[in-house]
């Protein structure tokens, strides 16, 4: 008897971690996106000479990753850890930001409210479009050095 009770108790542990693994796989911008550069508006500028986003599932929530070269050629590596659940979570190597308050609207579409050092700085929304190749970043707020941000960076599915 026992060992069914534990048999049982493993099975439905592990249909709860699979079933919140596709729920949190269900968000469509999971993957690599990199910047079209040609199609994006940086104010303040320059904008960056590129820069690679990854989102991927994880057991501890979504992980999102980037890669940055700067306009003066700078390289930089940044990314948090989310539920996409309007939770602040950490985030490392953002000079706008040390903490993510990122929070799904729907599949297509979350926003995310960043602070530094306690105060709020900037405000992304990131959507994903209907056919699922590109990815669009609206910022607005202002940045570390207390300027005005207003831009749209578009990423291309790789």
């Amino acid at each position: 008897m026992p060992n069914r009770l534990i048999k049982a108790s493993l099975a439905g542990c592990f249909g709860i971690v699979l079933a919140s693994s596709v729920a949190l796989a269900a968000e469509n911008w999971i993957g690599t996106w990199k910047l079209n550069t040609a199609r994006s508006k940086f104010a303040p500028g320059p904008g960056p000479q590129s820069q690679t986003l990854k989102w991927e599932a994880t057991p501890q929530g979504i992980k999102q990753t980037s890669d940055t070269v700067d306009a003066d050629g700078t390289a930089s590596h940044g990314g948090y850890v989310t539920r996409f659940d309007g939770k602040e979570v950490a985030w490392e190597g953002n000079p706008n930001a040390d903490k993510a308050n990122p929070k799904k609207i729907d599949d297509n579409l979350f926003v995310n409210a960043w602070t530094l050092a306690g105060k709020p700085t900037i405000t992304a929304k990131v959507r994903v479009s209907k056919d699922g190749k590109t990815l669009t970043v609206s910022q607005t707020g202002r940045n570390a050095k207390g300027e005005t941000v207003h831009s749209i960076a578009v990423y291309d599915r790789q």
